[in-house]
């Protein structure tokens, strides 16, 4: 078998998004989010998409760069899959190997990748010098047939779609940054210019705007949630959160319930959630919805040169 490593090309994108499916069937990954991914990341983010090519097929690929919107210098990433019918062939090995290298050429001193809680994704990642850090729940609800509570309102809410904020979408970015600023994690967020949130995260070709469900209190953004969606009947929620001020009224909650019943309206049949394994309250709003749990997937983080 002839294995090469090589830079991502507009032609790969199918079988790029297929290995992405294969190893992660609960993501939202299509042709146009991986092309676009790579031609839309801001020049900071130093984004390269590397692929591994065995006898002319396109078998896996590595997402490389640095967190730019991160306060502390050196931070970068590399998520690795292999279609599930070529691990072991030494493809991972291969892809790894070239995001290290580049990555260090750039000046990365810490490396974070997301892995499967699975003894052979796990072992590798350890072999290579990867440590253990935070746990992302991933969780699964039969859209189809869930029984979903009524869209009932409180007094003074008002739900909205993003759809809603195309004029001036900016409420939605202030939100956005917000909620996102609170989530735990391991790498410290700094919220993006408001163009880049537009390029990135409003004019992502996942985004389901007619999906993505507002609650609106007094005519102020108080909570929303987030629709990815593929076109095969998949729902994934970018990300569900309620402003500080209203925090603690059940709006989050009230938002997704919503999001969840124009998805499910709207044909969708699965809907997916990932949650950091200590953001308590998430992971009980999802269990409450009937969510379970699907995998498990662990942040491990290499230091280079160590």
């Amino acid at each position: 078998m002839t294995l090469i490593v090589r830079d991502f090309r507009a032609a790969d994108a199918e079988a790029v998004a297929e290995a992405r499916r294969s190893a992660f069937p609960y993501l939202v990954t299509t042709p146009e989010t991986v092309a676009w991914e790579v031609a839309s990341a801001p020049a900071a983010r130093r984004y390269r998409l590397l692929v591994a090519e065995a006898d002319g097929r396109v078998v896996g690929s590595s997402e490389t760069g640095v967190f730019h919107d991160s306060n502390k210098p050196g931070q970068a990433f590399a998520n690795t899959t292999v279609h599930a019918d070529a691990r072991g062939t030494g493809a991972g090995s291969a892809l790894v190997s070239a995001a290290e290298e580049h990555l260090a050429g750039l000046g990365a001193s810490q490396v974070f990748s997301w892995t499967l809680d699975e003894p052979r994704s796990v072992a590798f990642a350890e072999r290579r010098g990867y440590r253990r850090s935070r746990s992302s729940r991933v969780q699964r609800l039969d859209l189809a047939g869930a029984a979903l509570p009524p869209r009932d309102l409180p007094a003074g809410v008002e739900l909205r779609t993003a759809a809603d904020f195309a004029d001036d979408p900016r409420p939605l970015y202030e939100a956005d940054v917000e909620c996102t600023e609170d989530e735990p994690g391991d790498v410290a967020f700094v919220g993006p210019p408001y163009a880049e949130w537009l390029a990135l995260t409003w004019e992502h070709p996942a985004l389901d705007r007619e999906l993505t469900s507002v609650a609106v209190v007094d005519g102020a953004v108080a909570a929303f949630s987030v629709a990815h969606t593929d076109g095969r009947g998949r729902y994934w929620s970018g990300m569900t959160g309620t402003l500080r001020a209203f925090r603690n009224r059940g709006l989050a909650k009230l938002a997704k319930n919503d999001s969840l019943h124009r998805a499910r309206a709207a044909g969708c049949t699965e809907a997916f959630t990932g949650n950091d394994g200590d953001n308590q309250p998430m992971l009980a709003i999802n269990k409450w919805f009937g969510y379970e749990p699907a995998v498990t997937e662990w942040r491990y983080v290499r230091e280079l040169g160590a």
